[in-house]
Formats: C-alpha cells, sequence, structure tokens
C-alpha cells in the first residue's frame, strides 16, 4: 500500500512537472515569436531619419517619426511625474495609517476598479472633462489620461511593498522614538524602494502604449510641436494609422515605432534590475 501510493505520488509530481513545462514552453514560444516578428520587421526602419524626420504626408517617401517620439515622451514623463508622487503618497496611506479605516478600503476599492477599467473608458472620461470643455485636443489631456492609468498601478505596488516589509523593523524605528511618518518615509519606503521603483516603470510600461486615451485626448498633429496645449503626435496613435494605411513606407514606420516602444520599456525594466539587483534580492 505504501509502495503503491509512493508511486501515485511521483506520477503526479511528473504529470504535474510535465504539464508545467509544457505550459512555460508554449508561453516562451509564442513570446519569441512575437518579439522575432516585431524586432525583424521593425528595425529595418531604424536610422537617422527615424529619429530626426517627422511624419511624412500621404504618398510622399522617407520620413520618420520624430514628432511622434517627442511626444509620446513629453506626455509618458508629464503623466510618470504626477502620478508618482500620488501614488507612492496614497500607497503609504494605505499600508501605514489606513489599514482599518473605511477611507482606505474605499480607495482600494477605487484602485481595484480603475486597474481593471478599460482604458478607452478613461479616455472617453477625460474627453468630456479636458478636451470638451476647452474645445480642442491637448497634451495635457493625454498626459492627464495617462496619469489616470498609471496612478492605480504605483498605488497598488507601493502598498503591497510596504506590507511585507516586517513589523520589528517599524517597531526598532519607533523605539528609537521616531514619528510615524518619518518611520514610514526613511524605514519602511527606503527598504523597499527597489519594489517601488519596480512598480513605477510599470506603470511606465503600462501607459508607453496606450492608444485609446491618447485618440480622445491627444489626437495626432502631423508636424513636430513642443506645444503641450495643442494636439500632439505620439507613437501608439501614429502606429495605429500607419499600420493600416495602404502606404507601404507607412506600414515600415508602424513596425519601427513598434519595436521602439517594445526595446525602451525592456531597457528600463532591465535598468531597474541592475540598479536595484541587491535591494530586490533582499
Amino acid at each position: 500500500m505504501v509502495s503503491f501510493t509512493y508511486r501515485r505520488r511521483r506520477f503526479v509530481n511528473a504529470t504535474g512537472l510535465a504539464l508545467s513545462a509544457a505550459a512555460m514552453s508554449i508561453g516562451l514560444a509564442a513570446l519569441g515569436w512575437i518579439l522575432w516578428t516585431l524586432f525583424s520587421s521593425g528595425l529595418a526602419a531604424f536610422g537617422a531619419n527615424l529619429f530626426v524626420e517627422s511624419t511624412p504626408a500621404p504618398g510622399t517617401e522617407g520620413g520618420g517619426l520624430a514628432n511622434a517620439i517627442a511626444g509620446s515622451a513629453m506626455m509618458v514623463g508629464v503623466a510618470t511625474f504626477v502620478a508618482t508622487p500620488i501614488g507612492i503618497l496614497a500607497g503609504i496611506h494605505l499600508a501605514e495609517f489606513g489599514t482599518r479605516s473605511r477611507f482606505a478600503a474605499l480607495t482600494r476599492f477605487v484602485t481595484d476598479i480603475m486597474l481593471s477599467a478599460p482604458s478607452i473608458v478613461i479616455g472617453l472620461f477625460v474627453y468630456a472633462i479636458a478636451v470638451a470643455t476647452v474645445g480642442h485636443f491637448s497634451g495635457w489631456s493625454g498626459s492627464l489620461a495617462l496619469a489616470l492609468i498609471a496612478i492605480p498601478v504605483v498605488v497598488r505596488t507601493t502598498e503591497n511593498m510596504l506590507l511585507l516589509v516586517p513589523g520589528s523593523l517599524r517597531e526598532a524605528a519607533f523605539a528609537l522614538g521616531a514619528p510615524r511618518w518619518r518611520v514610514s518615509l526613511a524605514v519602511t519606503l527606503r527598504a523597499v524602494r527597489g519594489g517601488v521603483v519596480t512598480g513605477v516603470l510599470l506603470a511606465v510600461a503600462r501607459i508607453a502604449g496606450e492608444t485609446a486615451p491618447l485618440l480622445f485626448t491627444a489626437l495626432n498633429n502631423q508636424f513636430f510641436t513642443l506645444d503641450m496645449g495643442a494636439p500632439m503626435a505620439n507613437l501608439p496613435v501614429v502606429i495605429y494609422n500607419f499600420a493600416m494605411s495602404p502606404y507601404e513606407n507607412w506600414q515600415q514606420l508602424a513596425w519601427g515605432g513598434a519595436a521602439l516602444i517594445a526595446l525602451v520599456v525592456l531597457g528600463l525594466n532591465v535598468l531597474a534590475r541592475v540598479m536595484f539587483r541587491d535591494r530586490l534580492r533582499g
């Protein structure tokens, strides 16, 4: 009987491992196929023109994505600048000060809803309050939409990381006479700053490729502009428009823009892992 039970457990264990390995192999194969297709088609568009020339007019040759790159960088940068302090401070409040309050429970509920809400809904909301009221599209409204998408990611990541800090660390700081706000900022947040930065980068990766909110807020601009108060070109919308166009050079630029976004997101994640490698291991 013992021998049969042992063999049965060995069989179940081997079956589980085989199924897990098969699932992992299928996922890696699909990911590898996507990356191969993306980079094999997108890297061919890389060159000086891609970064110094604006998007071409219909039926013309050449062109680049300089206006879209600048617009995306500005809007994502503003959105990250707004979402990072708000998200981190909200996460600190939820983890350190609002563990049992009704306001914290409501905040978590709203945050979870925003995390699962389709981005097009957020785009329509910002359109109603920031575009329709002023009568024109703008880069500021695009940044607002992206910030609303990034804030919940930063909030939940910060809260989850702070909840992993052992209570003994807080008690030691309190025993030394440190006030609660200083313990939260200088002890617990410092202990998990690697994870918090990773959460911010995850939020950047989330908003870097969002198309639907920008269609309703920033729209697009064929020309190079740094005016955030006017319609502004951005990589996701340009990729969306160019990928469905009948022009071959537009399609090539769309592949190049998609590869550029993937490389930027990958680079940010690798940089965060390298900079905070020891802290993430701890």
